[in-house]
């Protein structure tokens, strides 16, 4: 089974939260249903900036350990160093989601002229 640990920030880049999710998108969806659960209205965590998919809950648990024991600056040199520009990467697997549940026509139609 797939597990995650991801970083989540708001638009300021105030607050970075570590997660562990067996299900990110669903988990991310929470977060922007819920948006004053956890902290105030000014601090709402909509940005997944950083996340990692082990094999095993013990490899994840491990991993969110150790990150969760990161100062402030470690944790923005892991998300800067595959997300220098700090972008939503929500978008990309939403898209991914989108792609594994709809059929893909890759064959294509040529005109036997070309074949010849």
């Amino acid at each position: 089974m797939r597990r995650f640990v991801y970083i989540v920030t708001d638009r300021n880049r105030t607050s970075l939260h570590v997660g562990m999710s067996a299900d990110l998108i669903k988990t991310l969806d929470f977060y922007k249903q819920m948006p004053n659960l956890f902290f105030d209205s000014a601090q709402q965590l909509t940005r997944l900036v950083y996340f990692e998919e082990f094999k095993t809950e013990a490899q994840a648990l491990s991993r969110f350990k150790l990150i969760s024991r990161f100062t402030r600056l470690q944790k923005e040199r892991i998300v800067r160093s595959c997300n220098p520009d700090w972008i939503d990467l929500t978008i990309g697997l939403d898209f991914e989601n989108i792609l594994s549940h709809q059929k893909l026509n890759t064959q294509v139609a040529l005109p036997l002229s070309i074949l010849s």
